[in-house]
């Protein structure tokens, strides 16, 4: 009698294991396609394929990935029009978002993926919202910097004194995002003058790895990327990071910018439900622990989600406020050309 009765609630754990997918997208009112979604990729790849093995694990939606750069995949989906067939696009930093919205591209998100986003991380309009974020850093030599000598904001770097002194990838997206930040907060004219400086003084490499990765070797004193270059490489050898320090601007500084990864729905989607389902998902309790979990070092946005331990608190770097949507990847563009940068 007990056995029976021990197999029969065997049997019914495999049976409510087996449906769980189905009641999760059944509770999403989404009746999973047989083709499933297409997934506009320009965030980090195995970020992205973390969430979608999880995600795919969970609700029995499939996930087709398409991978490029910010740019390189907004300016396709501008070209594509309504005739994309992407049904999701996922990027690095914002700029790329505000490119595609302003084509008119995006469908509304679900009022309550939205309110599963902490405010500073999501848009006003409502048309896209944030699924991870990224510091702005300033890696320096530890033997050639005391605290106090250490650039108090990133617009010292375009004084006289910083000529050849420090590194950035400016032809990177990555880049570009500060520089929408620093237009935001100072405006035109001052973003081109300091944008003439460091054309100055810069020491361009390709690629942010790369930049630090020049700092660690004593070719550059400091190069200005994103915080999670530092944290991923420790995590692994740290050959590229052990003799590097971590400085933070702070104080609202246009170098304490923290840029928004994020996330759309395509209205021209065919599978709207199940888009709707998937970026749900990422700003969810599920997607936002794989980043605290996880070896992607970016910051979690979601209402009360936890970011990842080695990080320094997102409340402690007292970036400034920047409307995301704001971030104008096209104006950029033209100042840095102006300047000579690019």
């Amino acid at each position: 009698m007990k056995r029976t009765f021990l197999t029969s609630i065997f049997r019914l754990a495999v049976v409510s294991a087996t449906l769980g997918p189905v009641a999760w997208v059944q509770a999403q009112g989404v009746t999973p396609s047989a083709e499933g979604i297409v997934v506009y990729n320009a965030q980090h790849a195995s970020l992205t394929q973390a969430w979608v093995d999880a995600f795919t694990k969970e609700t029995g939606i499939k996930v087709t990935l398409r991978q490029g750069g910010d740019t390189e995949l907004g300016n396709q989906l501008v070209q594509e029009g309504a005739a994309s067939p992407a049904d999701v696009f996922l990027t690095e930093n914002s700029p790329a978002m505000t490119l595609v919205d302003g084509a008119g591209l995006f469908a509304p998100l679900d009022p309550a993926t939205i309110s599963q986003v902490a405010p500073n991380y999501r848009t006003a309009h409502g048309r896209w919202v944030g699924i991870a974020a990224r510091s702005t850093v300033f890696v320096y030599k530890k033997t050639k910097f005391t605290p106090e000598q250490l650039p108090k904001s990133l617009m010292d770097l375009a004084k006289p004194e910083w000529k050849g002194r420090w590194a950035a990838s400016p032809a990177g997206a990555d880049f570009q995002a500060i520089v929408s930040a620093v237009l935001e907060l100072k405006g035109e004219a001052a973003t081109l003058a300091w944008l003439k400086g460091m054309k100055e003084n810069v020491v361009p490499f390709k690629g942010n790895s790369i930049a630090m990765k020049a700092v660690n070797a004593g070719q550059v004193d400091g190069a200005v990327i994103y915080h999670y270059y530092y944290y991923g490489d420790m995590a692994k050898t740290g050959e590229n990071s052990e003799k590097v320090g971590l400085h933070y601007f702070r104080n609202e500084d246009p170098g304490a910018f923290v840029s928004i990864s994020g996330g759309g729905v395509l209205a021209s989607s065919k599978r709207k439900p199940e888009a709707q389902a998937f970026l749900k998902w990422i700003t969810g309790k599920g997607g936002q622990e794989i980043l605290r979990t996880g070896s992607s070092f970016e910051y979690a946005v979601g209402q009360g989600a936890a970011s990842h331990r080695s990080l320094v608190p997102l409340a402690d770097l007292n970036a400034p406020k920047v409307e995301p949507a704001k971030l104008n990847s096209k104006k950029v563009s033209d100042l840095m050309t102006q300047a000579g940068i690019l």
